[in-house]
């Protein structure tokens, strides 16, 4: 039979107990009692220690006192009963005393998902003899000034090696990706920041990938980095989540599981699972970030008109099509599924390689797509003559009542779906006119004769191929570019003289003019009506909330929006989270060309600021095919964009104007460096450095 103590020290004084069984006691738990898996009684720490030996999980034993207890010790208030099985629980961990144990605190307020609170509250190493473990233990409790707060008792070790072990990268989110941190001894050091240790990155079945340089065979072996795979893969299907884990390796080569907790502000990547978007594809289109009746008057239709012209394509699997929500818009910018559009590669399975759906599904989409071909102009024409008939045909907008303006921005949807769904197919179905000029070109040398000095409303009502240069906006005063002193001029038959897919471009953008016109005319309504202060505001608000707004029943959501800014440019490539946030993916290693859209082969210093001017001869390097440029492209050597298609816009009047063009070329404004001398080679998409005047000697 165990001798019980009459009597144990606490503190200067001497607590005359009465024995009693550890079962009715909730002071002190052991680690393997199931109460101790409660972070309420236990704390976190304690709690998922007493988790991971339920799940054989290699943690150390061990005891806690509760946060009852704790509490009771710190007040000097414990009964006698409670302090018996303090001590009791000591005895028997530390062998009498002869082994030293590490008294850490065990908050159930730290080490949750969102936050660690690692380091704010006391862990004493390396405590011998029963004062001493009594003091950590007042020490420890008191460190919680307060707030509830367990303690946590365990062997002290003296390992090999310590570190810490990330179940996912905790920067990008990545699950396929573990991140060790090592030091010889124990983790502390590391884990209180006075050392950064040897970084390795491994595998999911523990290979490794990357290791810093200062990191000793020792780590690398595939016999210490296996089982912190396997520790790491545990400890995931234990707790339901990637876990941070602090862990120890022991002389003999045990593995020791010292803490595991939920990996706090994991990268949003791990949740960002679904299409790759990018603003390429309609970065010319928007080349600024719209406002809440802008998305819902021109973003839906693109939306609507992408999606039918893929449909009748046939080119993308009907299921991968409904998945997708073609066009998103995040803090008001615009940016479509790359995917979808072709602009990334996509990998294929053995299992998809050896269906033979595909081929199938090519050969009657290859027959629809046929007829659609030859039918493809004529439907074209058709629809512009209709378009241009109603936009001749339309009054006055100041005229119009609040109703009709209504009336007339809800129809515009169907317009502008069926002129994008057209220029889609035009785009995808039909060849490129090489000698016939863009709407842009066109409208650039209507500038150049401009000798008149008319003001840009006047030009703008004269020759409406000049929107061809603007972006839609409501609200904002038009300003045409300065055109390149080289241009020559051009009459108004040459203007009209575009090639199909450019004439429904040119529709589209009418259009979207009429619904911005039409959009502040509604907003004067609503000034005289006493509902908004000025007409621009009307752009605060949601096409499904002008009717209520002009009944006065909107005015709080038109408050609430008014001070809302714009989001920051989006990267080339993201995917979203189901919260909306954006995860950058990297889509070429930086090695890789771009594409070449045309325009030969030039050279010159590199111009990054598309906000001022470049000089003549320069290679203008941008993130966005943004149709503002269209002014400067004369002067050009060369032109490089991050994003966009051969076949946007801007790619094609550049070409036009000769200019070496390459896009898609990732991270291009981060490649080069302003006024480094860069080769543009328009055909193979590859963009080179040089030396200051190796262009001219060769």
């Amino acid at each position: 039979m165990l001798s019980e103590p009459q009597g144990v020290r606490y503190g200067r004084a001497w607590v005359h107990t009465t024995p009693a069984r550890a079962s009715v006691l909730t002071s002190v738990l052991d680690l393997d009692d199931d109460r101790a898996q409660n972070p309420d009684v236990a704390g976190a720490k304690a709690a998922s220690l007493a988790r991971a030996r339920a799940a054989s999980l290699p943690a150390l034993p061990g005891f806690v006192i509760t946060v009852e207890g704790a509490r009771a010790l710190a007040e000097r208030s414990a009964r006698g009963a409670d302090a018996f099985a303090v001590h009791e629980a000591w005895r028997r961990l530390s062998d009498d005393g002869r082994i030293s144990l590490v008294v850490r605190s065990s908050s159930p307020h730290e080490d949750g998902a969102s936050q660690s609170m690692a380091g704010m509250f006391a862990s004493i190493l390396d405590v011998q003899g029963w004062p001493s473990f009594l003091d950590a233990v007042q020490e420890v409790a008191r460190s919680g000034h307060n707030a509830p707060m367990a303690v946590l008792v365990q062997p002290f070790l003296q390992p090999a090696w310590g570190g810490v072990l990330f179940g996912a990268d905790p920067v990008t989110g990545r699950t396929d990706r573990l991140v060790v941190a090592a030091v010889p001894g124990g983790p502390d050091r590391l884990v209180s920041g006075h050392v950064d240790g040897a970084q390795l990155t491994l595998s999911p079945r523990g290979r490794l990938r990357d290791a810093s340089a200062d990191a000793p065979a020792a780590l690398r072996s595939r016999r210490m980095l296996r089982p912190l795979a396997r520790l790491a893969s545990q400890a995931r299907l234990t707790f339901g989540a990637p876990q941070d884990i602090e862990w120890a390796i022991e002389a003999n080569g045990s593995l020791v599981l010292l803490q595991s907790r939920p990996i706090t502000a994991l990268g949003d990547e791990a949740d960002a699972t679904g299409p790759v978007f990018g603003p390429g594809p309609v970065a010319e289109t928007f080349g600024l970030a719209l406002r809440p009746l802008e998305e819902d008057l021109w973003v839906a239709p693109l939306r609507d008109g992408l999606r039918e012209a893929l449909t009748i394509a046939g080119a993308t699997p009907a299921r991968t099509l409904r998945s997708s929500p073609v066009v998103v818009t995040v803090g008001g910018w615009v940016a479509a599924d790359l995917g979808l559009l072709g602009l990334t590669r996509r990998r294929r399975s053995v299992l998809a390689k050896l269906d033979p759906r595909p081929p199938a599904r090519r050969l009657k989409a290859a027959w629809r797509v046929g007829r659609l071909k030859v039918a493809l102009p004529a439907l074209a024409d058709d629809l512009i003559a209709e378009v241009d008939r109603d936009l001749r045909s339309l009054p006055d907008l100041r005229t119009l009542p609040a109703a009709d303006l209504l009336r007339l921005l809800r129809r515009s949807h169907k317009t502008l779906a069926s002129l994008h769904g057209h220029e889609a197919l035009a785009g995808l179905l039909l060849a490129e006119a090489t000698d016939r000029p863009t709407a842009a070109s066109a409208a650039l040398r209507i500038l150049a004769q401009n000798d008149n000095d008319l003001d840009d409303e006047v030009l703008v009502a004269r020759y409406p191929v000049l929107l061809s240069l603007l972006p839609p906006r409501i609200g904002s005063v038009l300003e045409l570019p300065v055109p390149h002193a080289s241009l020559p001029a051009t009459n108004d038959t040459e203007a009209d003289d575009v090639p199909v897919r450019e004439s429904l471009r040119l529709r589209v953008r009418w259009v979207q003019e009429l619904t911005s016109r039409a959009a502040l005319a509604f907003g004067h309504v609503l000034v005289d009506r006493g509902v908004l202060e000025s007409p621009s505001d009307v752009v605060n608000l949601r096409l499904d909330e002008l009717a209520a707004v002009l009944d006065s029943r909107g005015t709080v959501a038109l408050e609430l929006r008014r001070g809302i800014s714009a989001g920051p440019p989006l990267p080339a490539a993201f995917r979203l989270t189901d919260d909306g946030i954006v995860v950058p993916v990297r889509q070429q290693r930086d090695d890789e060309a771009g594409k070449g859209a045309g325009g030969g082969r030039g050279a010159g210093p590199v111009h990054l600021d598309p906000d001022i001017a470049p000089a003549p001869g320069a290679v203008l390097v941008v993130r966005t095919l943004d149709p503002g440029l269209a002014g400067v492209l004369p002067g050009l050597a060369g032109l490089v964009s991050a994003t966009g298609s051969v076949l946007s816009h801007l790619a094609i009047l550049a070409r036009e104007y000769g200019v070496p063009t390459v896009v898609g070329l990732a991270n291009a404004t981060e490649r080069f460096s302003a006024g480094a001398w860069v080769v543009v080679d328009g055909t193979t998409g590859e963009v080179s450095g040089l030396t200051d005047g190796e262009w001219g000697a060769a």
